[in-house]
Parts: C-alpha cells; structure tokens; sequence
C-alpha cells in the first residue's frame, strides 16, 4: 500500500455500507482499513456486516474515532435526507476526522458503489431530501426504442437528460445544441459511456448518437433537422436563463425563449412529433424578469399546440438546480477559495433547489403522464435560505463564516424576488399521481389561437426592431401579470 494504513469507520451498515467493505477488501493498494460500522439502528449493534462489527451509533463517533485511531470516516448512505448528513457531519468535524461520503441515489443509478465515487461531502449531501421515489418503468416504456430529440442537450438540464435517456435504450439521441464546445463534451462523453461494457444497456444495440449544432430561432434549419432525423419525443431544455443578463438584453430573450421554442414546437407538429417537454422554470409564476416573463409565453405557445395537434406537449417548471451553471454554488466557491468575502443579496433570500440528476428524474415521469397542455410543477421541498448555505459552503471548506470568511450583503439585483412562487394566483392545480409532481390546468385557456399568434408576431416583430418599449408592451399583453420594469417592490 501506499503510505501507513488508515483506520477507516463506515457509518451505515446497509447495503451500500457492505458494498463499501467489500471494496476496501477488493483494494488493499488504498491502506484503508474498516475498523467498525456506526449505524443509528439499536438493532444493528453488536452485529458483524462482512466480518466488521457495528460499534454503535453517530454519539459514539468521537469515543471511537480516539480509541480506534480512526483517520477517516466514510457516510454510506445514500438515501439518507441533507438534515442527517449535515448532523453526521458536524459530529466528525468536532471529533477531527475527515468525512467522506459516498454519493447519493441519483449519482448511484445504474452501479453500485465504486471507491473512485468516494469523495469530499459536497453541498448537494447537505441540500439532499428524501429520494424520489419513479416509476423507471414507465419511462422506460416511453423512451425505449423511440427516436428522441433534445435541445440545449450541451447545458447542466439538457446534458443531463441525454444521460438519463440513453439508459433507457432509446433508438437514436439527437443532441442539438448552439455551443459546439458543450456538444462536443457531452457527445465524447456519451460515446464512452455506449462503448464501456459495464454500462446499462437496453435497447437492441447501441442507440445512434447524432450531435447537432444549431441555433433553435432558425425555421429553416430546425424543419430540416425534424425531417432527416423524425424525433418521436422531444425535449426543448434550451434557453437564456440568468436574470439579469436577460433584463439587459431584452432583444435575445425573447428571440431565444420565445421565438426558439416557437419555432422547436412548430418542427415537432409538422413532423408528427407525439411527445413534446418544454423545460420551464418558478420564475415563470407572476413574472418580475424578462426571463420569467418569456419562459411563462414559451408555456402558452407549448399548449396552445397541445390543443391544435391533440399531442401530449406539456410544459414542467422547477427551481434551481444545484450545480447547475450559473448556480449559486460555484459562484459562492471562487468567493472561498479567493478569501471572502462572500455575498449575498439579501439576509432573507429564499430559494427551491433540486439536484439536477433528481429534476431531471423528475421530467422525465412528467413526461410520461402528460395528455396535453398541462403544465406540471415539481415539488422542490422547502425553500432554503441562501445566506444558510453560504454558511454551509464556508464549513465545508474547512473554514469559520464571520471569522476566516466575512459573508456580505449586497441588495436585490434587477428583476430578482425574496422568494420564488410555485403556482400562479388563481391557478388551478392539483395533484397527480406521482407525490412531487403537480399538475396545473391554467385559467387563462379562453385565448384563441388567433390572438396569440397576432400578439407573438407584434413582440417578434418588436424585438426586429430593437424597440425595448414596444418588447415590454408585448410581454405585458401576452403575459399580463408580469410585473417588470417598474420596479418590484420587495
């Protein structure tokens, strides 16, 4: 072995807790050595798991960690909530023992534990909730052999999907992205994860792979990637999404999310496409942002269409993701590792967060329950504070918030809310058959298809001409409650 052995205690004597055992035995190069499990289950005292005793539960960390010469603990549970983990942490780092974590059940899917997944404790352990439980099933059954189109396929949703799609063994996977660095990323990567033997596979050989760079507000070219490639399912994840990028750049939001998804929903109905997902996002509830605002028209043009063509086209809305780009996490990370300070807009500041491969799990059940025109809304669990996790992020890096690293305020950006809202005023939701999936029918259906086309062409041709004035009156007709340009009040 390299180096002096390390004493090693495993917190979790389940499955993936003998799986870890197992590994360590299988990997006598690592030194490290399981001297004892830590399980809260009285039960499981005493017991031997793979010839290692449980010595007790998380209050006897410290007691063991001295009298065991731990170096090191190891937390395999990967279906237990943030609020454990974070507890579980805590105990270690008061005891002065470095905690690694095995990942959660999402990062598990497919695999069991390997000891190259061991790492560091991230946020998203601390953010973890309750898995979700899916029916694999059904999307399988929706996906199997089918020819499936993503866009924005090269961004942190759209990459994402790819990955969890390809496990279901579809037909072929077109990867249609704008950013052909992204595209070639995940393309590279997806290639390696068809040619690697130990990976799940479903179809009858391997599924088609076909990346495809294009720009979603071009008609022309999308009908011609629609009728060569005939997507069955289509996933439209691609949009501009930092708010206050958007409030600065009116012209490109709305010709991005408005315009693109027009032009992807008018592809899929020409070509017969049967199932159609619009990513949507919270920001589109009672808009304050440009972005809000265009993401809640893509939701009216995807079931208008749904009306028209009588195809299953839905919409799903969720909060942020974790790690995704442009999240808070990596941005709070640079801060860190540059010394502080760290900021945040507002002591208060609230948002939902989900990991991405749990959204992702998400959207495609949704997927798979849509008849047409709803709009789904994911259950994000409680909202957290923002200020609470540049705490959690600062501990995780070793340091003391306040004392090494001063965390700053810096006041509500343009566009931004206190907190974000899951459901319009007045709509009409209601629960479906899948406990973190709403399903909303909205009121405002009395729109005829005419007036909708008539006031899209007036914002399109709004933002052709540059004219910021005339874009916001176009947004306030389509979407009237959205509340931008004067000022939100907080």
């Amino acid at each position: 072995p390299h180096g002096p052995l390390q004493n090693v205690l495993i917190v979790g004597a389940g499955e993936a807790g003998a799986m870890v055992v197992r590994e360590l035995r299988q990997n006598p190069q690592m030194g490290l050595v399981p001297v004892g499990f830590i399980d809260d289950d009285p039960g499981k005292h005493g017991v031997l798991l793979n010839r290692v005793r449980v010595l007790g539960g998380r209050s006897a960390i410290p007691r063991l960690v001295l009298e065991r010469e731990v170096d090191q603990v190891i937390i395999a549970m990967p279906s237990a909530p943030g609020k454990t983990i974070r507890e579980i942490v805590t105990i270690c780092e008061e005891a002065g023992v470095r905690a690694r974590i095995v990942p959660g059940i999402y990062e598990l899917l497919g695999g069991g534990v390997k000891l190259n997944q061991l790492r560091d404790v991230q946020i998203d352990d601390l953010l973890r909730r309750e898995p979700v439980k899916t029916d694999t099933a059904q999307v399988e059954a929706l996906l199997r052999g089918k020819r499936v189109l993503v866009t924005g396929a090269g961004g942190s949703i759209g990459s994402e999907l790819c990955r969890q799609i390809l496990r279901c063994g579809p037909a072929s996977l077109v990867l249609l992205g704008h950013g052909e660095n992204s595209i070639f990323e995940i393309h590279n990567e997806l290639r390696r994860d068809l040619d690697d033997p130990s990976a799940p596979r479903l179809a009858d050989g391997k599924p088609a792979l076909i990346p495809v760079i294009a720009d979603v507000r071009f008609a022309e070219r999308l009908q011609a990637i629609f009728s060569r490639y005939r997507p069955e399912v289509v996933f439209h994840a691609a949009a501009h999404k930092h708010v206050p990028l958007m409030e600065a750049n009116l012209a490109d939001a709305i010709t991005n999310n408005v315009l693109g998804t027009l032009r992807v929903v008018e592809a899929s109905a020409t070509t017969g496409v049967e199932h159609l997902v619009l990513i949507s996002t919270d920001k589109a509830v009672n808009p304050t942002s440009i972005m809000g605002a265009t993401k809640r028209v893509a939701e009216l043009i995807v079931q208008a269409a749904a009306r028209r063509t009588g195809c299953a086209y839905v919409a799903v809305r969720f909060g942020n993701v974790l790690g995704s780009r442009g999240s808070v996490v990596p941005f709070f990370q640079k801060q860190i590792a540059a010394g502080g300070p760290v900021t945040v807009t507002h002591p208060d500041v609230r948002r939902y967060f989900m990991t991405i491969p749990e959204a992702v799990q998400l959207v495609l059940q949704a997927a798979t329950m849509g008849r047409g025109s709803e709009v789904f809304v994911l259950d994000m669990g409680e909202p957290v504070r923002i200020s609470d996790l540049a705490r959690d992020l600062i501990r995780l890096s070793g340091l003391e918030p306040e004392r090494d690293i001063e965390i700053k305020y810096t006041g509500l950006r343009p566009g931004e809310k206190l907190f974000e809202e899951l459901f319009n005023t007045g709509e009409d939701y209601g629960r479906t058959e899948h406990e973190k999936i709403f399903r909303y029918r909205n009121g405002r259906i009395g729109d005829s298809e005419g007036s909708l086309n008539a006031r899209l062409d007036a914002l399109f041709e709004a933002a052709r001409c540059q004219d910021e004035d005339a874009m916001f009156a176009g947004l306030r007709e389509l979407v009237p409650e959205y509340a931008g340009d004067e000022k939100v009040a907080t």
